[in-house]
């Protein structure tokens, strides 16, 4: 399953990816009434992702102050560095740029998270090593008021996502063409 969107995601177009991000930047600063000066996690694209600078720029607009993810290593969750539009990333494993070690801690409240695939119940499917998993285990403890909005085209909708124990809910989904909230029962 992680292949074939994988697979499908990439096959997109630039312009038509260019223009879904603008789309969902759009929509979410519209829509998703985040909490005023809320720290915001993004994440830099790759491997055909929703981009979702457009989104960090427009929210650093809005006074939101972004940071980065930072991998500290497998089986351990992501640490957030603040980071400036402009401010150049460091290549780290996986392909990712990444935050410079030494930039100041931020610990955000909301975080943008990138995925594979999602259903109508909010529920995620990343690449299967678990970091946004674990981060987010982690950050809800400490504060549950701590929001996961998944980034995702609106093809990447799937009728069930698969879920294990340790899964994260997200507590919405921004696409190009709307934001799905999870309702729960």
């Amino acid at each position: 399953m992680r292949a074939a969107l994988g697979a499908h995601r990439r096959a997109l177009a630039p312009a038509q990816a260019a223009s879904a991000a603008a789309a969902l930047a759009r929509l979410l600063i519209e829509q998703a009434a985040l909490p005023a000066g809320a720290a915001v996690s993004g994440y830099w694209p790759l491997a055909g992702e929703l981009d979702p600078r457009p989104a960090m720029l427009a929210l650093a607009e809005r006074g939101h102050p972004l940071c980065l993810p930072r991998l500290q290593g497998s089986g351990r969750p992501l640490r957030f560095h603040a980071w400036q539009p402009g401010q150049a990333l460091l290549p780290g494993r996986f392909n990712l740029l990444e935050p410079a070690v030494e930039w100041p801690a931020l610990t955000p409240q909301v975080l943008l998270v990138p995925l594979l695939a999602f259903d109508n119940r909010c529920r995620r499917l990343g690449w299967g090593k678990g970091f946004y998993d674990r981060t987010l285990a982690e950050l809800r403890a400490a504060d549950p008021a701590t929001l996961a909005i998944g980034v995702a085209f609106a093809a990447q909708e799937v009728d069930a996502v698969p879920v294990a124990a340790y899964d994260q809910r997200l507590d919405a989904v921004v696409t190009e063409i709307g934001l799905y909230r999870y309702r729960r029962p």
